[in-house]
This record gives C-alpha cells, sequence and structure tokens, in this order.
C-alpha cells in the first residue's frame, strides 16, 4: 500500500470514528457537544452527505432548525446516504421547513419525498399537516385518514377500515336520503 492509500484509510478510519463518537453523545443527551463536533466535521469534510444529516439532525434535537436547512441540503445533494438516512433527511428538511413557516417548500420536499417513498408514513404524515398549512384541508385529512386506515390496530379503527378508507377519498359526499 502506498502512502496515499495509508493516508486515505487512516483518514476514514479518523473520520468514521469521530462520526461515531458524536452520534453517541447525542444519542446519550449530549447533544451540544454533538452538534460541536459535527460542525467541526462537516468543516473538515464539505460535501459528506452522512456527516451533513447527522449535523442537521443534532440542529433540529436542539431547536436549531434554521441552522439545520443548508446541513439536510448538503445531504439529499450527496449519493452516500442509505435509504434510510435519505428517507430521515427528507422528513426532516420538510419538517423543518414547515416549523420555519415555509409551508411551500415543506410541500415540495414532502411530496418528493414520497414520490421515493411512497409508503413511508412520517412523510405522510408531515405532508398533511404541511398541507393543513398551505390551506390544502381536503387533502391533508385524505391523507391522515387513509393512513389511519391502513395502519392502526385500534379495533374500531380496524372495524370500520373499509369505511374509513372510503370516505377519505370525498369527505364532503353526502347520500341523498328520504
Amino acid at each position: 500500500m502506498n502512502k496515499d492509500n495509508t493516508d486515505n484509510a487512516e483518514s476514514k478510519a479518523s473520520r468514521d470514528e469521530l462520526l461515531a463518537e458524536a452520534v453517541a453523545l447525542r444519542t446519550h443527551g449530549e447533544a451540544e457537544q454533538a452538534r460541536e463536533r459535527l460542525v467541526a466535521l462537516a468543516d473538515r469534510y464539505p460535501g459528506d452527505a452522512v456527516i451533513a444529516y447527522q449535523t442537521a439532525w443534532t440542529h433540529d434535537a436542539l431547536g436549531l432548525e434554521a441552522e439545520a436547512v443548508a446541513y439536510y441540503e448538503t445531504a439529499l445533494a450527496g449519493t452516500d446516504l442509505s435509504d434510510d438516512d435519505r428517507r430521515g433527511a427528507l422528513v426532516g428538511l420538510g419538517s423543518t421547513f414547515r416549523i420555519l413557516g415555509r409551508y411551500e417548500k415543506a410541500v415540495v420536499t414532502l411530496r418528493g419525498g414520497l414520490a421515493e417513498f411512497p409508503d413511508d408514513g412520517a412523510l405522510r404524515t408531515f405532508l398533511a399537516m404541511a398541507l393543513f398549512n398551505t390551506g390544502q384541508h381536503d387533502e391533508a385529512m385524505r391523507i391522515l385518514l387513509e393512513l389511519l386506515a391502513s395502519t392502526s390496530d385500534d379495533p374500531g379503527v380496524s372495524s370500520y377500515r373499509a369505511a374509513i378508507s372510503h370516505y377519505a377519498k370525498d369527505l364532503r359526499e353526502v347520500v341523498e336520503g328520504p
């Protein structure tokens, strides 16, 4: 192995170890320390999607949503996120846009996420919230009712699953009576 390959291997191990330590800090309730380490890692490895995602997540956990946006965008621009991390970044960015009052961007982000992960309940839920915020109440209710009908284990919901699914399509439907 030549010197450049050795340096790259050591750098990768160092990056992975430092990232794991920072994530462990967040996991154990040391989010501010994790944020400091992740910001330093993000500066050291600009464009690294995994580091950017973990940095965004940590900012969100600390209530620093505005600061999280750029990290989420960097993460999603990369190609080395696992499907689970990509899904998490899409949920994170969409929900962050929503809480920042950037509702249209939230809708666009979350719809894009659903195009990639159509069965994801978190994406559907946050999309429904963003749609509510944009005044699209019918679609928001439809999404939530369909999600409820398809995922709930509640016995009452289960017994009315077909009716809930039917009414989710058009809550304004009425049947003429006598």
